[in-house]
């Protein structure tokens, strides 16, 4: 496959959007499947992060076997970075979730949106641009309301900056994933983070495993699959635009899941949570559909 790196914004429906928007389809997916299963229960969190870069390793290394430069990922410094640090921030944002609860470390985590737009700029020589405030600013509000992420009024703790440092740290993967594609391909970039992500992983997994039924074990395999397809074509998606579109349209990952909530939960959704989702899906569009 012939990829080129391009730092211009795609025309609309341009073959970068279609990939980042599937994107968030499975990442939603991913979500609503642990959710079903109760496999976060059953499973433990380190067992989950580590079934997630076991189970995407796997799916790369069958899809692109022949493209996969395994070798890279042990001697590429932008690689191991890439792979240590996005490792580090995946486990960082499932400890999260299990210390904070979902809204509130959602939220902070979906803050690496505005840094990545921002640290785009001067890293990437991406044009800074009205839209990227508003959009950025708008989605942000959005989140905050629809994950009611600060409604138990609790103090800011040890956990909410690991939250951060999460988010910060997202940030740098996806300026490196940008970084990265000028000269290595998709497979190589994704394949970095599972097999470091394994390695930071399996110790902890290890000491914290627990018997898993068969219902959660599929689920596991279920939620790897989506999460690595998702983190594939994410992946491949920003060899085609921009950070700052990027990853705004990854916040229709939470409208999602609040949507599947109600369709499969029989969950209802409070006027704030209704307003929060809409102004996700205007703040994405504000960037998105820029041409």
């Amino acid at each position: 496959m012939n990829e080129r790196t391009t730092t211009q914004s795609p025309a609309l429906l341009g073959p970068g959007l279609l990939l980042m928007l599937a994107s968030t389809a499975c990442f939603t997916a991913n979500v609503l499947v642990i959710r079903a299963l109760g496999a976060s229960a059953a499973a433990g969190i380190w067992v989950i992060v580590l079934a997630r870069f076991v189970v995407g390793f796997g799916l790369v290394a069958t899809l692109f076997r022949h493209e996969l430069a395994l070798g890279r990922v042990f001697r590429d410094p932008l690689l191991v970075q890439r792979g240590v640090v996005g490792g580090i921030c995946t486990a960082a944002f499932y400890l999260t979730i299990d210390h904070l609860g979902a809204g509130r470390a959602v939220f902070i985590n979906n803050a690496y949106v505005v840094f990545a737009g921002l640290l785009a700029v001067p890293l990437l020589g991406e044009r800074f641009h009205p839209g990227l405030v508003a959009g950025g600013a708008g989605a942000m509000l959005g989140l905050a309301l629809l994950t009611d992420a600060f409604g138990a009024h609790r103090p800011f703790g040890l956990y909410d900056v690991v939250a951060l440092a999460g988010a910060v740290g997202a940030a740098y993967v996806v300026i490196t994933i940008r970084q990265l594609h000028a000269t290595t391909h998709t497979a190589t970039i994704f394949a970095s983070q599972c097999v470091w992500g394994i390695l930071l992983c399996l110790g902890p997994a290890l000491l914290h495993a627990a018997p898993v039924s068969s219902a959660a074990s599929l689920g596991l395999l279920a939620s790897g699959l989506l999460a690595g397809g998702g983190q594939l074509l994410m992946t491949r998606a920003f060899r085609e635009m921009p950070v700052a579109q990027g990853t705004l349209i990854q916040t229709l990952v939470p409208v999602g899941v609040a949507a599947g909530g109600l369709a499969f939960f029989g969950e209802r959704l409070s006027p704030d949570e209704l307003t929060g989702g809409a102004l996700i899906l205007a703040g994405t569009s504000l960037t998105a559909l820029r041409r």
